[in-house]
């Protein structure tokens, strides 16, 4: 019997009888992505308005006998509802959020629990549509995400495939629910994958495309809220956006640590999780019955902002006080929701504030306040979730304004640099942080830091000589297939690196030797410094190679330390921690039990290979603990299908060891193939 198959669903096993080509794979799975995600986030927004509806037209007018109080109990029950849910259907399982998705894709190969983002989305629509202060751009980028991993892991693709089609989910989500197919593919490079990489960049634009396509042919090319932007003079108010994005930045950071203060605050409590929604529903009821515009998403109050109203200084810094408090109060509570859009109405309520009150000291200005809201919410927004691009393709899709972009790209700037000054963590990064995952350029940093670059350095390379042409240059660059090589003098001491673009400037300046053309201002690693430091600097200046030289002795070259030698000892560590875990459970499991626990391994062609852990005739003193298939620890159960290279932890007494040991073993086929 073919073993080869079992417990395959159909689609995988098609793909790989059939076998297309990588562009064919990740084209067709970014147009379903692309597809899936438009059509779930409208069912979702069709979700929050229905869930509006039945609390404040029909329990809130139930409650009309509370005179003003009548929307107080709106969050309570909302809150309640959304405990209970997710305390029922998801069970002791944290439902994810972006955090999760950005752990997902640096560390477990973009594999998400997608059974659990239906159970999301439900729980989040109750929660905008009952009055909580959060927004529907997370679950948005769940609907996406969980759609692209489930793809990818029912096609068993590799984990880069499954990274790049989460991304491209995440794209198609915020897509969707913006309308903005530019600021979603630039989220998804940013915050997600944590690098603008040109490999994913394909499958990311085609996926957020069709999102978008899939979205204005369903709901029309209406944006989420209008923009009436008065672009008149802009130039002119320069330094004033400055300070606009100067003021933003601090409160961004402030935005990220009262949301984990107040995470520490609930997890504190001493009460059942399900209910503390009930506790964030009481405050959030309370404030909104003074301010009411600050309940739910807030897209109405931002559009009345944006579109001129003058509401005064003082109102407008109440609501931004309060909904900078209650977004976090909401989220730590268990408010099932995003940040993103409740940055947006913080950044809008500042901007107009901060307009209205230049207008009180400089009333000859003329400011018109409605500009700063615009710019005030892509610079908090910046700051909040520490991705610029982002934020101001996300205006300027809004707008279709080129001449909102100098100050658009200064107050950005501005707020970007003093949050991230402030607040390392941006509000997505910090909850992984906090429990020991660093994550830069879409890697778990953590990970690298156990390891020096003289682990992981190339020791044999190719270097070119100042004497050198740059044709032969050129042809050097050809022949080894790489971008960039060191330069060295007669004596063989680092002088420079020539790059591809060095190269072609050079060529164009009508320079000739590669002494001339090379670049000299270098930045270099050394090979007692950590991975985790060397991909930093890589990061400072987005390169892809650095030489490392003797610390003694600066001039000395001992290797060359490239970016694919970094992302393969990411890899082996990742898998090398995967089975530290392992080992470590092993050993725990033994230390308990007293009985042996055993490490056995399916080889390729072994009879077990392919079967359900139920068929096969195990010792009846023996308990399979665990399986470790690649970095994955996964918990057996009688229908868990074993396959190829899967490792099984299994406690067992002396006696059975030795047929533990023989249960499973390399046929003589197998040790063939593996030879072979």
């Amino acid at each position: 019997m073919d073993y080869h198959y079992k417990g395959k669903d159909t689609l995988a096993r098609l793909l790989d009888l059939w076998q297309p080509s990588e562009p064919v794979i990740l084209g067709g799975a970014a147009l379903f992505v692309g597809l899936g995600a438009g059509a779930g986030v409208w069912l979702f927004k069709r979700m929050i308005a229905f869930a509006h509806m039945l609390f404040f037209e029909k329990i809130g007018v139930v409650l009309g006998f509370l005179g003003p109080l009548q929307t107080l109990p709106l969050p309570v029950l909302g809150g309640l509802a959304v405990g209970l849910l997710v305390y029922f259907a998801g069970g002791k399982k944290r439902l994810p959020g972006v955090s999760s998705l950005i752990e997902a894709v640096a560390m477990t190969g973009g594999r998400l629990p997608y059974m659990l983002a239906p159970i999301k989305a439900v729980a989040s629509a109750i929660s905008i549509g009952a009055g909580a202060s959060v927004g529907p751009e997370d679950p948005s980028v769940q609907i996406g995400a969980s759609m692209g991993s489930m793809l990818g892991q029912r096609f068993r693709l590799s984990d880069e495939r499954i990274r790049t089609l989460v991304a491209a989910g995440a794209a198609a989500g915020i897509s969707a629910a913006f309308n903005a197919p530019i600021a979603g593919v630039f989220f998804s490079l940013e915050v997600v994958l944590g690098e603008i990489s040109g490999g994913a960049m394909g499958v990311v634009v085609l996926s957020s495309v069709i999102s978008a396509i899939f979205t204005q042919w369903v709901s029309g090319p209406e944006p989420a809220f209008h923009v009436f932007h008065r672009s008149a003079d802009a130039l002119k108010y320069l330094p004033l956006y400055l300070g606009l994005g100067l003021v933003s930045g601090p409160i961004s950071a402030l935005y990220t640590r009262i949301l984990y203060r107040l995470k520490d605050i609930f997890a504190a409590f001493r009460s059942p999780d399900w209910a503390k929604p009930v506790v964030a529903g009481v405050l959030t009821g309370t404030i909104g019955t003074f301010l009411p515009q600050i309940m739910g998403v807030g897209y109405e109050t931002i559009e009345r902002v944006l579109g001129g109203e003058e509401l005064g200084p003082m109102p407008l810094l109440a609501m931004m006080a309060a909904k900078l408090f209650l977004t976090p109060l909401c989220i730590a509570g268990g408010f099932q929701g995003g940040l993103f859009a409740p940055a947006l109405f913080v950044g809008a309520m500042l901007g107009a504030a901060y307009g209205s009150g230049v207008n009180l000291l400089l009333p000859s200005m003329l400011i018109d306040p409605s500009s700063f809201a615009m710019i005030g919410m892509a610079a908090l927004l910046a700051g909040a979730i520490h991705a610029p691009l982002t934020a101001i393709l996300l205006i300027f899709e809004l707008t279709n304004d080129y001449t909102v972009m100098p100050p658009l790209m200064l107050a950005v700037t501005a707020s970007f640099f003093v949050s991230r000054r402030l607040e390392r963590n941006s509000i997505y990064l910090y909850d992984l942080a906090i429990r020991g995952i660093r994550i830069e350029r879409g890697r778990d940093i953590e990970v690298l830091e156990g390891l020096e670059v003289s682990q992981v350095m190339e020791r044999e390379f190719e270097t070119l000589h100042e004497t050198d042409s740059l044709a032969d240059a050129a042809e050097a660059f050809m022949r080894l297939r790489t971008h960039g090589l060191p330069v060295v003098n007669a004596t063989g001491r680092l002088v420079g690196i020539l790059t591809m673009q060095d190269l072609d400037r050079g060529q164009l300046e009508g320079r000739h030797s590669v002494g001339e053309a090379c670049s000299r201002e270098l930045l270099v690693a050394y090979p007692d410094e950590t991975l985790a430091e060397a991909l930093r600097k890589m990061g400072v200046r987005d390169i892809g190679r650095l030489p490392v030289v003797d610390r003694e002795d600066p001039g000395r070259l001992v290797g060359l330390l490239r970016r694919s030698d970094l992302i393969r000892a990411y890899d082996a560590a990742l898998t090398l921690r995967a089975r530290t875990r392992h080992h470590i459970q092993q050993m725990r499991l033994g230390a308990m039990s007293g009985a042996t626990v055993e490490e056995l391994t399916i080889e390729r062609g072994s009879p077990c290979a392919g079967h359900r852990i139920s068929e096969i005739a195990w010792p009846s003193e023996c308990i399979i603990a665990s399986i470790r298939r690649g970095r994955d620890l996964l918990i057996p159960h009688g229908d868990t299908v074993l396959m190829e290279g899967d490792v099984l932890a299994v406690v067992t007494g002396e006696r059975e060891a030795v047929a533990i040991r023989s249960l499973c073993p390399k046929n003589e086929k197998g040790k063939e193939q593996a030879h072979s």
